[in-house]
């Protein structure tokens, strides 16, 4: 299976990450929450304290097949300003690995370059920040290439979902979907 990397920083949003992380892990897929400047990282809405299994700077990139990023705000504001998650992300589009945002965070995605000729969503109203160019506001997912995004909280199964098409194939998205009664994906 795929061994796939989430990097939160605080002011991650709860629903979003925890369905990445759950519904990825579900399919049989290796995920590794990594926090941005600390071993616990807390949510933006709920105080909710995520205990991380190591920091960013200490994993190899290399070692992964896809990086996701949760929204939610300040979260993916120091995801798109941080120097190492858009090394990370420049590296891993060169080598033509998977990307996924959502919500707010597709913006790290533009610092890196990677929403450049691509179409994607977002949270609406981070068009601004994500770009007019490509954006498409009516999809839930939108997949172009190797770039995965989407727009928020609601969407966030439906986002890892995709994710698990992608990586893990046709068979296990339906029997994931069909376990997590998901048919409005």
């Amino acid at each position: 299976m795929a061994k796939v990397l989430v990097p939160l920083a605080d002011g991650f949003e709860e629903i979003e990450a925890m369905a990445i992380i759950d519904v990825l892990n579900r399919a049989g897929n290796e995920v590794v929450v990594a926090g941005l400047f600390d071993n616990e990282v807390e949510g933006a809405n709920s105080g909710l304290k995520v205990l991380v299994h190591t920091l960013l700077n200490e994993v190899d990139a290399e070692e992964f097949d896809m990086i996701v990023l949760p929204g939610g705000l300040p979260g993916a504001e120091h995801l798109a300003k941080s120097e190492l998650v858009q090394d990370i992300i420049k590296k891993m589009n060169e080598k033509g690995k998977m990307v996924g945002a959502i919500c707010a965070a597709p913006w790290a995605l533009k610092e890196a370059g990677v929403l450049e000729g691509k179409k994607h969503t977002n949270y609406p109203g981070f068009e601004e920040k994500t770009g007019v160019e490509g954006y498409i506001a009516d999809q839930k997912v939108v997949i172009d290439g190797n770039v995965v995004t989407s727009r928020g909280p609601g969407t966030a199964i439906c986002f890892a979902l995709e994710i698990v098409r992608k990586l893990n194939g046709e068979e296990t998205y339906k029997q994931l979907k069909e376990g997590l009664l998901a048919e409005y994906c």
